[in-house]
């Protein structure tokens, strides 16, 4: 992987959550080339394996673990097996997080007058939806970082970095739930910061803008693969006029976790959105 620049991870073991996913495999890659002991944990065991078995392939020290967020006990026994295989955490990345059907309306505003029985309006969303989507979001932030955390204490450049969203600044519309869940990610990179700064972990977010992930992939473009109204409305409210390139997370991710370059930085969430979050639309 070509990275922007590198920073100093040898004998360090990064713990990241939702590995097997677009985003965070890439985190992984770029922890890895600098010189990171990287565990991978997802729910998807397939997919987190194969990410584990391509960085390994390639040299680096990774290892796969199947592991719901969302339930403490599992982590608890995924954090001793990292215990044994790897050693105490230094950095946590929390990736895990998305949104769900059922947590979603079909219409962008509510128009009483063109609702139907296929039509999800806000009044029927789905409560089980929205608690799982809150949840995964909320609590897969919360709950690894009180299995991994206590550990981080004092240990030299000791950082989490959560993953937020363009959300949390900007509610899209027809995804509340996901929108709300991320500001409270955001809210709880802001209260962990000062929960532990006196123990010497750094903790920070990034909010992605818009990139093009296989989550949402269809709902930006058709099956000719041209751009839907819903792209053509987020690039216009994009002064760079154009969806990122994961690729443009790694600079950012790199920076907050370097103990060199952001010490004194902690309770930040940086936006990286093409300017999407200070675009007025005038």
């Amino acid at each position: 992987m070509n990275l922007p620049f590198k920073i100093n991870l040898q004998g360090k073991v990064v713990v990241v959550t939702g590995a097997g996913g677009v985003l965070c495999s890439m985190f992984a890659r770029a922890l890895a080339e600098c010189g990171a002991k990287v565990a991978l944990l997802d729910l998807n065991e397939q997919a987190v394996i194969k990410v584990a078995e391509a960085l390994t392939s390639a040299g680096f020290t990774a290892k796969a673990y199947c592991a719901d967020v969302l339930d403490k006990d599992i982590l608890e026994k995924v954090h001793n097996k990292i215990l044994d295989d790897l050693g105490p955490c230094d950095i946590l990345i929390n990736g895990a997080g998305g949104n769900h059907p059922k947590a979603t309306t079909s219409q962008e505003t509510y128009q009483p007058d063109q609702v139907d029985d296929e039509t999800v309006s806000f009044f029927n969303l789905d409560k089980g939806g929205i608690s799982f989507v809150f949840d995964l979001n909320f609590l897969g932030t919360l709950l690894p970082v009180q299995v991994f955390a206590k550990e981080m204490a004092g240990r030299e450049g000791a950082a989490i970095l959560n993953i937020s969203s363009m959300n949390a600044y900007r509610p899209l519309t027809k995804i509340p739930a996901y929108s709300a869940a991320k500001a409270a990610v955001s809210n709880l990179t802001q209260w962990l910061a000062v929960h532990f700064a006196d123990a010497g972990i750094r903790v920070n977010a990034l909010a992605p803008g818009f990139f093009i992930t296989n989550q949402n992939r269809n709902l930006l473009f058709d099956e000719q693969g041209n751009p839907t109204a819903r792209a053509g409305k987020i690039l216009s409210g994009t002064p760079m006029s154009r969806f990122g390139d994961e690729k443009e997370l790694i600079g950012a991710m790199l920076f907050l976790l370097s103990q060199e370059a952001a010490s004194f930085i902690t309770g930040v969430v940086l936006p990286v959105d093409g300017g999407f979050s200070a675009y007025s639309g005038v």
